[in-house]
């Protein structure tokens, strides 16, 4: 009997969620950042192996709200734990212990999910200063170098349930390349903009002809403040020229194909703060 079920990676922000969901599935899927909740949409990514099919869900980090977008960030988190079959919570190594999960995520109560606890950023820890007593259900691994990600799955696996395959066995993700198209222009924004610049920004895409050679991406990079337009777009645009090219080449190597990217800047005034254009953006319903 074949397995399948959902495996939702949880923790608070910066803790590697990202990192971890494209060293699994073996593809960059996830937007990966230093910068503090760059995650703001789960992202499924899909890892079939064998008998065994694993639908990863790469949420939004666990923190205490400040204005709507980050409201409708935790809705999100809270939403794929409560679909989980099992929750891989993750804490850095650097960092043991890890906290109870319902302390982080600020649960009244336990999730029914299994939990098992995964250690990130091994490679930061020499084997002989790591923690020597660890449960059966914690296990640290490194998406940098890949160690324990074979251990993880094998553990994992163990907590789901038997059941047919829901998606086909070739996919490794659930959402539209659109939704990718977005995310990575967003990730570059996060690369090349200083500060609080980056969370100021949203995108949309307008257009996207995947039946076009190159294909063609017609997007829209909003900010907040009529200011951030100047320093988006940059001294003779060449702010949002590197933006661009960054974000293209993130997307061609997803596509595998060429691709041209047209992009624009506009104001949204203070969109994460607003229903209508959190709901715009896609980040409610």
């Amino acid at each position: 009997m074949t397995k399948c079920g959902t495996v939702v990676l949880a923790g608070a922000p910066n803790v590697g969620k990202s990192s971890l969901l494209n060293a699994l599935i073996g593809e960059h899927l996830a937007i990966v950042s230093p910068k503090p909740q760059s995650t703001r949409r789960p992202v499924v990514g899909l890892l079939t192996q064998d008998d065994t099919q694993y639908i990863f869900t790469d949420s939004p980090g666990l923190l205490e709200p400040e204005y709507l977008l980050h409201e409708s960030m935790r809705r999100a988190a809270l939403a794929a734990l409560a679909d989980a079959d099992v929750i891989a919570y993750l804490h850095p190594l650097p960092e043991h212990p890890a906290p109870p999960f319902v302390q982080v995520a600020g649960l009244a109560r336990t999730p029914r999910a299994s939990i098992v606890t995964v250690y990130t950023k091994a490679d930061l820890v020499s084997p002989s200063d790591r923690p020597t007593a660890r449960q059966s259900d914690e296990i640290a691994v490194s998406a940098v170098v890949g160690e324990g990600l074979g251990t993880l799955l094998h553990v994992l696996r163990a907590h789901l349930p038997e059941s047919p395959f829901l998606y086909d066995p070739e996919e490794m993700a659930t959402q539209p390349l659109r939704f990718f198209a977005a995310e990575f222009i967003r990730e570059a924004a996060f690369e090349l903009l200083h500060e609080e610049l980056p969370y100021s920004v949203g995108c949309e895409i307008d257009e996207f002809r995947e039946a076009h050679d190159p294909v063609y991406i017609r997007a829209v990079v909003y900010v907040e403040r009529d200011s951030q337009k100047g320093i988006v777009i940059g001294e003779a645009g060449r702010t949002i020229k590197a933006l661009g090219q960054a974000a293209r080449a993130k997307i061609e190597a997803l596509l595998g194909r060429r691709v041209f990217l047209d992009l624009h800047v506009k104001l949204l005034p203070k969109w994460r703060r607003d229903a209508a254009a959190l709901k715009r953006l896609g980040y409610t319903t």
